[in-house]
């Protein structure tokens, strides 16, 4: 069941995680609409696949907000609206009129989301999701991270600012605007990381064998025996007992044996992809 069905959406976020969100209200049912700058949205160039999937069924608007007639534009759609994202930074949104106190009072029952790197003070510095990750002890030098964490947070994160703005419409009659900050999304996701749980060396940063990742014959594999009956299990079966044992058990074998191995006897084991 689509249970935003009735709710229309607009989206002034390009790249990410704007575009994710609307993807995400999209599937529980909102109508979107998407309004990109005159020369398109970056992500169709950065990775085209991935941005017909965020796009997938919504209707794509050219409009330019820095045009006066643009704006009237957006401001016409705004009329039947239920939710706006953006992710622009604050002060170019004053200086286009389109800043969350001035569209408040103009469409009351409006729900907005600004996405943003930092909160106040720092609204307007620049970042990415590469230097959010950085900052909160996530990146792995010089590697570069393989998931855009932040951004994703930060997508969630919207959906859920979305969906409370829209509840306490429904409760009072009124609109009102949630700022989601990217840097918080990050630090969110690192509290594993901050409280040194999975930090090197830590109790999921490599100390227990049991939770670790092995060179198969052909590759590797992630095991997660966690749990004691997991452990007990995987231990009684492959008579291991130290990292070593370990090791010389996973290494005779293929990661396709010890995936169809580990749904057979019930044990966290995965291929690493």
């Amino acid at each position: 069941m689509q249970r935003l069905e009735g709710i229309k959406v607009i989206n002034l976020a390009v790249n990410l995680p704007g575009p994710a969100a609307a993807q995400r209200l999209s599937a529980m049912g909102a109508e979107v609409i998407k309004v990109e700058p005159p020369s398109g949205d970056p992500m169709a160039s950065y990775s085209g696949s991935w941005y017909r999937e965020m796009a997938a069924g919504h209707v794509v608007r050219r409009i330019d907000l820095k045009a006066p007639e643009g704006r009237a534009e957006l401001f016409a759609l705004l009329q039947a609206a239920d939710v706006l994202l953006s992710a622009t930074r604050p002060s170019a949104m004053r200086r286009l009129g389109l800043d969350p106190g001035t569209l408040q009072q103009a469409f009351p029952r409006l729900c907005q989301v600004v996405i943003t790197g930092y909160l106040a003070p720092r609204e307007d510095e620049p970042g990415h999701d590469l230097t959010y990750q950085a900052s909160m002890g996530l990146v792995d030098p010089p590697h570069l991270p393989r998931a855009l964490v932040s951004d994703m947070a930060g997508a969630e994160r919207a959906v859920q600012a979305a969906l409370v703005l829209l509840y306490h419409r429904e409760r009072t009659g009124e609109g009102g605007c949630e700022t989601i900050s990217l840097a918080e999304g990050a630090e969110f996701f690192a509290g594993s990381a901050r409280h040194g749980l999975t930090l090197p060396g830590a109790l999921l940063g490599g100390e227990l064998p049991e939770y670790h990742i092995y060179r198969a014959t052909d590759g590797w594999v992630a095991v997660a025996a966690l749990e004691p009956h997991f452990k007990q299990r995987l231990e009684s079966l492959l008579k291991v007992t130290t990292p070593e044992d370990y090791r010389r058990a996973f290494g005779g074998a293929s990661t396709t044996f010890w995936q169809a191995w580990g749904q057979e006897h019930d044990v966290p084991i995965e291929t690493v992809r």
